[in-house]
Formats: C-alpha cells, sequence, structure tokens
C-alpha cells in the first residue's frame, strides 16, 4: 500500500492555527506576523514573544 504525502506548507493545519490565533491575541500582532513568527521560530514560546514584541514596537 503506498502512501500519499501531502507537503502543501500554503495550508496551514488545525493546529497551528489555534497557535497563530494565540500567539496574534497574546502578543497583539497581526495573524500575518504570527505566522510567519511562527514558520521562524517554531514553538519556542520566548522567542515569539520577544519578536513579537520587537515588531511592534517598529510599529
Amino acid at each position: 500500500m503506498a502512501v500519499k504525502r501531502t507537503s502543501d506548507t500554503s495550508r496551514v493545519k488545525k493546529g497551528a492555527e489555534l497557535e497563530v490565533e494565540h500567539l496574534a491575541e497574546v502578543t497583539d500582532v497581526t495573524p500575518k506576523q504570527a505566522r510567519a513568527l511562527l514558520r521562524k521560530h517554531g514553538a519556542d514560546w520566548q522567542r515569539l514573544k520577544d519578536e513579537a514584541e520587537e515588531l511592534k514596537e517598529d510599529d
């Protein structure tokens, strides 16, 4: 039996979308910014929060 693999990274998995929403709410960044931060730093929440604070300061 062949295993079908999907690697469509343009679609956000349900759990990842929840992380995007949570990060956006907690840090007051846009969902687009939150998604970019999650792609860049993964689940390192301390680093995510620090980077989000820097983004807010730049605005």
